[in-house]
């Protein structure tokens, strides 16, 4: 394993405006000034957190993830953040794990958030993903699945990072902040938390409050109510520091989920 550089992009998304969010977030890409491992936008990153999927949902070989390919490809990273797919008459919330060769992983969203009457437009994953980055085994989560703490588990140390993409309200702000700690603390990973900024089409405030916690707990990066690009790495040393000296998982509950 070596150390990972990290770009978290804390963005305000325009509301059903896929061409006009995609040139933004290029814009703003334009800022990176150093060799970064991975690239993490919000949840909904082209659309925002949109029940019209009939009207924004795009297929596996659309424009947008034809945008995250050409991205990858030109910061020779990993980009990653979910959209709107339509597969075979179904909608889903996914989540794209995009390489600068256009090979890609995905993750549909279990948990949809019923509050938001996301369960009657998507249809609900039922597979984790784990994949790999310069050595570092990543679980990417999105959003309402922060709340989920068994389907988050980090059983039998399957991972290092846990990331989670999000277009959570500033209204519950407070449960983000403390969730994303406990996710750190109970799996002895990291937990980096991409939120977006700004009102949405709802009128629903985001405060963003992204943030990067290590397998200790300590903030290594937080920002709030703006608009953020910014780039940090993740220390190898740490996850194997804290698992050695506090061996917690050795003696995790055995369990299986059903799905």
């Amino acid at each position: 394993m070596e150390n990972l550089k990290v770009t978290t992009f804390q963005g305000y998304l325009f509301w059903e405006n896929v061409d006009k969010n995609l040139q933004n977030i290029t814009t703003r890409l334009a800022a990176i000034r150093e060799k970064t491992n991975l690239i993490i936008l919000p949840e909904m990153f082209s659309t925002g957190f949109t029940m019209d999927a009939e009207k924004l949902a795009e297929p596996m070989a659309g424009k947008t993830m034809k945008w995250m390919h050409k991205t990858a490809k030109q910061y020779d990273c990993v980009i990653t953040g979910t959209l709107i797919i339509k597969e075979e008459d179904k909608y889903y919330n996914r989540l794209i794990w995009m390489r600068p060769d256009g090979s890609y992983e995905y993750y549909d969203k279990r948990h949809l958030f019923a509050l938001g009457k996301e369960h009657l437009t998507y249809t609900p994953g039922n597979k984790r993903l784990i994949v790999e980055l310069n050595g570092w085994k990543i679980c990417p989560m999105i959003c309402y699945d922060l709340r989920f703490p068994v389907w988050l588990r980090n059983a039998h140390e399957e991972y290092d990072l846990l990331i989670l993409v999000a277009n959570w309200p500033e209204r519950r702000i407070a449960h983000w902040r403390a969730l994303i700690n406990a996710r750190a603390i109970e799996n002895q990973a990291y937990v980096i938390g991409v939120n977006r900024v700004g009102h949405d089409g709802n009128e629903v405030y985001h405060s963003g409050d992204s943030t990067c916690i290590d397998p200790s707990g300590n903030v290594v990066y937080y920002k709030r109510d703006e608009e953020d690009l910014y780039t940090f790495p993740i220390i190898v040393d740490e996850v194997a520091k804290t698992r050695r000296a506090l061996p917690f998982l050795k003696d995790e509950d055995e369990f299986q989920i059903t799905v």
